[in-house]
């Protein structure tokens, strides 16, 4: 939910301990302290190399950039970018997210008329 506050701190909200909300960002700190202290105790143990935390510590960034508010070629590189994070786990939910601050302008194309139910049938009993 979007706040018209310039910081809205929200504490035991149902699912959320703790989040902080600035205009249209909101940070789910617990998560986020665990995400990114998770990926800082890796890279101090040797578990992985910094390189590779850098690139999963910008997960979310790359999930913030296919908010429907920006331009489709902006969308298009973060679907991207998502897509190649897919094996590090960019399924999951976010912890830190930007709220869709418009509707989409979706473009539907409509390729050849797909035959009734009924139509169909009647086809198949004719022959």
């Amino acid at each position: 939910m979007a706040t018209t506050s310039l910081m809205e701190i929200r504490i035991g909200e149902p699912g959320n301990v703790l989040t902080i909300e600035m205009g249209g960002l909101t940070v789910d700190v617990p998560r986020s302290v665990g995400y990114f202290a998770g990926l800082a105790a890796a890279v101090g143990l040797g578990l992985i190399e910094p390189p590779l935390a850098v690139f999963i510590a910008a997960v979310p960034m790359f999930k913030a950039l296919t908010n429907s508010a920006l331009p489709k070629v902006v969308r298009t590189v973060g679907e991207v970018l998502e897509g190649a994070a897919k094996p590090v786990g960019s399924d999951a939910e976010g912890v830190v997210a930007l709220q869709d601050q418009r509707d989409t302008d979706t473009t539907v194309v409509h390729l050849g008329a797909h035959p009734q139910r009924g139509q169909r049938q009647a086809d198949s009993d004719s022959r």
